[in-house]
């Protein structure tokens, strides 16, 4: 176990931090995944934390000029280059320490946050030179499965099947034509000391994970899970729900991986089939019954993939 983990006891239901680092009052949609992951991970993040935040979703609906909903230091930048100006913020911090011109001992996180499209596509070059360099900041990706902001299109993220307004299904497609780029994995490939997935429909285990990141020197990546009613045609109060169910399906399985070993911190053992989360979002109801068959076999033996890798 990494020693600046050793400390920590954990949040519980009696000891949640009452701060909102990310106030109300901001302009998501309603029912949006992505916020209410938002907060939960400001929330476990607490004051001293400087973010770093990509053009998307959140940046739009929490900065309309002149208003912010942002209670901490923060910096919106461009699509692409999250984790590369999380990289200079820490520099920066360092050479501060170095001459005397912030508290040596002083804690403050530095905190790169995108969405999917910032992420496993066009943002992925600068996150994957931070994660190589050894930059000590987290990384977090809201996924939402798809370029929300901008009008519903794909992304490397968007699931196998997914209906986008640019995986439009018709006669000779049937939606999104890739299965979705596991972007954890590839974190996991740069050796880093922490990687974890997270749902805020288990908003502790999401907390725990976001606050144990902020704690390890070194790169960490958290990548949470974020329904969109608004791209996916579900309904606003089925968010929660459906986070719970892509859990429970398989689809998302919840597990963090520690110096190389992985941990499973919700193991499934009596799984629900994927149409049953998979009905719920308009997205899908393209899909014929073969469609949903090949899409369970495959996050059958991706989940038995995991297992395995935990085992080891």
């Amino acid at each position: 176990m990494i020693a600046e983990l050793s400390k920590f006891k954990g949040f519980t239901v009696k000891n949640l931090p009452k701060d909102e680092p990310f106030a109300p009052g901001h302009r998501a949609c309603q029912g949006c995944g992505e916020v209410l992951a938002l907060r939960l991970a400001m929330k476990a993040l607490g004051r001293d934390v400087i973010v770093a935040s990509a053009t998307g979703c959140m940046e739009i609906i929490s900065s309309p000029f002149p208003h912010t909903s942002w209670r901490v230091p923060w910096i919106h930048i461009a699509f692409e280059n999250a984790a590369a100006v999380a990289s200079g913020v820490e520099a920066a911090l360092k050479v501060l320490k170095r001459h005397k011109r912030f508290p040596k001992n002083k804690r403050v996180s530095v905190v790169a946050m995108a969405g999917d499209g910032g992420t496993a596509d066009i943002g992925l070059q600068a996150l994957s030179g931070a994660l190589e360099r050894g930059h000590d900041f987290l990384y977090i990706c809201l996924d939402n499965e798809a370029y929300m902001n901008t009008g519903v299109q794909r992304s490397s993220a968007t699931p196998y099947g997914a209906m986008t307004t640019t995986s439009p299904p018709g006669a000779k497609s049937f939606g999104q034509m890739t299965w979705k780029k596991n972007l954890p994995a590839i974190a996991v490939a740069h050796n880093i000391p922490y990687v974890a997935t997270a749902s805020p429909a288990f908003f502790l285990d999401l907390m725990n994970k976001v606050k144990k990141a902020s704690l390890i020197k070194g790169p960490a990546y958290i990548h949470i899970f974020s329904p969109c009613p608004t791209g996916w045609g579900c309904k606003g109060e089925d968010s929660i729900k459906l986070a719970r169910l892509a859990v429970d399906t398989k689809i998302f399985p919840l597990y963090e991986v520690i110096e190389g070993k992985y941990y499973i911190t919700r193991k499934v053992v009596r799984p629900k089939p994927v149409e049953e989360y998979l009905k719920l979002q308009r997205r899908f109801r393209h899909l014929t019954p073969e469609h949903i068959e090949e899409i369970q076999r495959r996050v059958d033996a991706e989940y038995e993939k995991l297992l395995k890798l935990a085992e080891l």
